[in-house]
């Protein structure tokens, strides 16, 4: 969502993906399930544009984060089928850092 923006070279786990780690960008969805369509869009859009990365970004009680439970159980199960399988995670080919963890590997291997 929003390419454009470029949220994956901003965020914390960018600094893996630099050295060839691969990494999981979750996004969340914009669909507010009792609400018309449009809404999770809009408050997102307000959201970044008054309190992303200001003193006013802070969690507020009046959110509502039940949506959190659903990622969490999602990103636990690709955490935890990832821990399990003897294949390593790759990149996406074409992906700017494919070459990069290629390089990881091979030099690895060699010691």
């Amino acid at each position: 969502m929003e390419p454009e923006k470029g949220y994956f070279y901003r965020s914390d786990h960018f600094e893996f993906a630099k050295k060839g780690v691969p990494a999981l960008n979750p996004e969340s969805g914009t669909d507010v399930i009792g609400k018309p369509e449009g809404y999770g869009q809009q408050k997102r859009d307000e959201y970044t544009a008054k309190d992303y990365h200001k003193v006013s970004d802070q969690v507020r009680p009046e959110w509502d984060l039940s949506g959190i439970i659903e990622d969490l159980q999602l990103l636990f199960q690709v955490g935890y089928r990832v821990a399990n399988t003897a294949r390593l995670p790759e990149w996406k080919p074409g992906t700017e850092f494919k070459t990069v963890r290629e390089e990881m590997l091979k030099n690895a291997g060699q010691r």
